[in-house]
């Protein structure tokens, strides 16, 4: 069973792994900006209110990660309804703002870690990691579905030696 689940994620990985490097330079282009424009903020104009700088910086990345992931990254599963899936990127990344603002709200509020330091730590490193995980399964599962079959599905066919396994592989990117 370990064995079987092994030979699965190994599959799935080889299936993924040029669209998760994508994903990852994007995501460092983004995480450059995010913590420049917060830095920028709290160290600044917005010295007393942490969790609103890291909104705005989030709000600012997302545009570059937006236009980064629809051009580059899922380029071969783009849908042809550009609001719905903007609607949904906007959607997923208001959700990845939660999860980095309440890392910071957590540091900031409940943990009494005040310090430009500690807010950079918790929303920039901490959440930008859990947020991370949650959009790339989120921009594969509901943002980035289209009908073009791209790099990820001819990869799976290629990785499995049974086809009945490529639609449990292609089941998760809808």
């Amino acid at each position: 069973m370990i064995a079987d689940l092994w030979t699965r994620g190994l599959r799935l990985f080889q299936a993924l792994w040029r669209e998760l490097a994508k994903f990852g330079v994007v995501g460092a282009g983004a995480f450059v900006i995010d913590s420049a424009v917060f830095l920028w903020l709290i160290t600044g104009p917005m010295d007393e209110s942490h969790v609103k700088a890291k909104a705005i910086a989030v709000a600012v990345a997302t545009l570059f990660s937006w236009i980064g992931n629809r051009y580059w990254t899922f380029r071969h599963q783009r849908t042809r309804t550009r609001v719905r899936e903007l609607g949904m990127f906007i959607l997923m990344n208001v959700i990845g703002l939660l999860i980095m603002s309440g890392c910071v709200a957590f540091s900031f509020y409940v943990l009494g870690l005040r310090s430009e330091l500690a807010s950079f730590v918790s929303g920039s490193i901490i959440g930008t990691g859990l947020a991370m995980c949650f959009r790339f399964v989120a921009y594969k599962l509901w943002v980035f579905t289209g009908n073009n079959e791209g790099d990820t599905i001819r990869a799976a066919a290629h990785a499995a030696p049974y086809t009945d396994e490529i639609p449990q592989i292609r089941g998760s990117a809808h």
